[in-house]
């Protein structure tokens, strides 16, 4: 099926004499408009046409033989929900029509279903209750078969709500209507020819928006529903007149007759098919009919003609008083601006960057200040930690019991021992020794050091505007794991490695022996101060004069080491098993305190431990010596291996994760989590937009004076030529 070209001498479809120039920069104007939209400020907008009807008008048929294309959902219950913003780009190079959503950030869609599904589940989004939502639809069609329009589709009008709409539908569908027919909009009242146009609610409204009738296009459909000279009746109308007339149109295409033309005639055409079925359809009922309707304005390429002269001329009248409008409000937003952003540009892309750039002068700063003495000192303590717990264990620890005494040599003895051929002291240094140096420093350092540069990170988000993002304090987070884990394994082997030769065999020098010698008694000093506040709050807990009863009468059964005693029996003496496990815990603490007191003392002042040969008897240097030596070794492979390659590696992760895979929407959603800088992005957009639109608005300005000119021109020079 092809579409009939329009007849080159009819009169009907050439009646209609636009300035090309003019029209030219409708377009122009539509996208000044659309930028005006933005702003969402009502008292500056240019005109757009509304098309409002009742649902059974055919009001988005004649939408849609406009645009050439099916494209608006349908039902025989299906109510818009929501007004849908048309924006119509003629663009006479495309190969087909092209629709997008600009606010869904959905463009190039050449499948019109896809579209009507789209436009289906945006109207059904809106919740039953609320019946209608302001919220409108954005969308843009870009053909070679459209005209450059604006075009508001609005709710159709309901004379009596169904069972299953809400009551308070009609008032809302009027209410919403209202408000898009306010001027400057041109108002296009859809009314059936097959319905008194007393009846028309389209016509209705419009009389109470425009009393006058000045910005209202009639549009009559279904004229092939009612005989041609009823039909002339009612597009030459002269009981409601309107200054701009009124359209007729046939916007469907009668549907075939069952068993007419065989089996496949009875299938309904739909998309193009179905427009040039229609337009066919429309183009031979006028011609057969031309004599009736000399005179008359009719056929979907008329309107389209008029719509596009109507809104030109409407949207060139608004221009003025919209620039002013522009300019004063520019002034407004540049004013509050400097008042309050000194007039400091910021984009989202600026915003990230700008603390993207203070992280990574932070991890420059790290990279100076977390190096190889840091690293020593959490690496050393944390080795120190499992000294002291390998000494409790091992030497110190003494728990109280009541059976006899153990047959473990004392640790008073330690001092007297003969170095040469003490094979128990000998054995349990080893021992200890063993354990040190096989507790997996590998991996305890890598951890410890991995999880001081996450803390670090942390710290560094923490003085930057980040901090009031908690994804991209996450985002900062994982960037900085993901490094670190690039490197774990390999960092954990290669420390395990160099360590490797002090689990057979460690020398020691005098200098090495006297430093570690200053660290166990300084360890030992500390170890003592924190037995003596536990004993002190125990005592508190319990109480000095109760508490000292039961380690009285511990001691006692101690001395008679009566290993049948059952303690359960000691409640007779006022003694629960709470109490007699608080007095053995304060004779264990006694206890490890005394003996804490006698290594201190020995260790500091016996002769014995200023020589590393005396080892066995002074383990607490001896054991200090060998982790300074593991640290040492350590953060040698820790630096190079994990440190070096975090702080070059970091700052390209920051780069992956915010630069690389964000888009421009997530970024803007990211600057605006916090209140402050949305504030002044919106400000920002908002003058841009104004400045933007003013640029527009001049140089559509420009081109209307320069037309002008030229105009006047001409006109005085056939004045002077043909003496008009």
């Amino acid at each position: 099926m092809t579409l009939i070209e329009e007849d080159d001498d009819d009169e009907d479809f050439e009646n209609d004499e636009t300035d090309d120039h003019m029209l030219n920069l409708t377009r122009q104007m539509i996208e000044i408009r659309n930028l005006l939209a933005n702003i969402n400020h009502d008292g500056i907008r240019l005109p757009s046409i509304v098309v409002i009807g009742s649902q059974s008008s055919g009001k988005s048929s004649v939408l849609e033989s406009i645009v050439g294309q099916e494209f608006l959902p349908k039902g025989s219950n299906m109510v818009t929900r929501r007004p849908i913003e048309l924006t119509l780009i003629n663009t006479p190079e495309a190969a087909a029509n092209v629709a997008e959503f600009p606010a869904l950030k959905m463009y190039n869609l050449t499948d019109f279903e896809q579209v009507q599904k789209i436009l289906f589940d945006l109207n059904m989004a809106v919740p039953a209750s609320e019946c209608i939502s302001n919220d409108p639809i954005q969308v843009t069609i870009r053909s070679p078969r459209v005209p450059d329009l604006s075009l508001v589709d609005l709710p159709g009008y309901i004379q009596v709500e169904a069972a299953d709409q809400p009551l308070e539908l009609k008032a809302k569908i009027r209410d919403l209507c209202n408000r898009y027919l306010e001027a400057p909009n041109v108002i296009l009242a859809i009314s059936a020819a097959d319905v008194d146009l007393a009846n028309s609610a389209a016509l209705r409204a419009s009389r109470l928006a425009d009393p006058r009738g000045e910005r209202t296009i009639g549009v009559v459909t279904k004229l092939d529903l009612v005989d041609p000279e009823s039909a002339r009746k009612i597009l030459l109308n002269k009981k409601y007149p309107l200054k701009l007339g009124y359209v007729g149109v046939i916007t469907k295409a009668p549907k075939p007759v069952a068993g007419a033309g065989g089996l496949f005639s009875r299938k309904q055409l739909t998309g193009y098919q179905a427009f040039v079925a229609q337009q066919n359809f429309e183009h031979t009922f006028i011609k057969e009919h031309k004599e009736a309707f000399f005179g008359c304005t009719v056929g979907t390429r008329n309107l389209k003609k008029k719509l596009m002269k109507v809104l030109e001329k409407t949207m060139a009248a608004s221009l003025r008083p919209t620039h002013l409008a522009i300019q004063q409000e520019l002034e407004e937003t540049s004013y509050q601006f400097k008042v309050e952003f000194n007039d400091r540009p910021l984009t989202p892309e600026m915003y990230l960057a700008n603390n993207i750039d203070m992280l990574k002068l932070g991890t420059k700063d790290l990279s100076h200040n977390f190096s190889r003495n840091e690293l020593k000192a959490i690496l050393k303590n944390a080795l120190d930690q499992k000294v002291l717990d390998l000494m409790a264990e091992r030497y110190w620890n003494k728990p109280f019991d009541l059976k006899a005494n153990s047959v473990e040599p004392d640790l008073r003895e330690l001092t007297q021992i003969n170095i040469d051929n003490d094979i128990y002291w000998h054995k349990k240094l080893d021992l200890t020794t063993s354990s040190l140096t096989k507790l997996g420093v590998g991996r305890l350092s890598t951890n410890l050091i991995t999880n001081a540069l996450l803390t670090e990170v942390e710290n560094l988000v923490d003085n930057t505007q980040l901090r009031n993002h908690p994804m991209a304090k996450n985002a900062v987070r994982d960037a900085a794991k993901t490094v670190l884990s690039n490197k774990y394994y390999s960092t954990a082997d290669q420390v395990e490695n160099c360590i490797k030769p002090y689990k057979y065999e460690i020398e020691l020098e005098d200098r090495e022996w006297q430093t570690s010698k200053e660290n166990a008694v300084s360890l030992l000093k500390e170890e003592m101060r924190q037995c003596d506040e536990l004993y002190h709050e125990l005592k508190r807990q319990v109480g000095g004069r109760k508490l000292q009863q039961v380690v009285t009468y511990l001691e006692k059964l101690k001395q008679q080491q009566n290993s049948d005693v059952d303690l359960t029996t000691n409640e007779t003496l006022g003694f629960s098993p709470t109490l007699i496990q608080r007095g053995k815990d304060a004779i264990f603490l006694k206890d490890r305190l005394s003996l804490l007191k006698m290594r201190y003392s020995f260790v500091k002042s016996s002769k014995k431990c200023n020589k590393k040969e005396n080892k066995y008897q002074c383990p607490e240097i001896f054991l200090d010596a060998v982790v300074s030596k593991i640290t040492g070794t350590s953060i040698l492979f820790l630096n190079v291996e994990l440190l070096s390659d975090f702080y070059y590696n970091f700052p390209r992760e920051l780069d992956m994760k915010f630069f690389n895979n964000l888009s421009k929407e997530e970024i803007e959603k990211f600057a605006k989590e916090d209140p402050k800088i949305k504030k002044h992005i919106e400000l920002q957009e908002r003058k841009d937009l104004l400045e933007n639109a003013l640029s527009k608005i001049e140089s559509v300005l420009a081109i209307q004076r320069t037309t002008q000119k030229n105009s006047n021109t001409d006109d005085a020079h056939k004045k002077s030529v043909f003496g008009w």
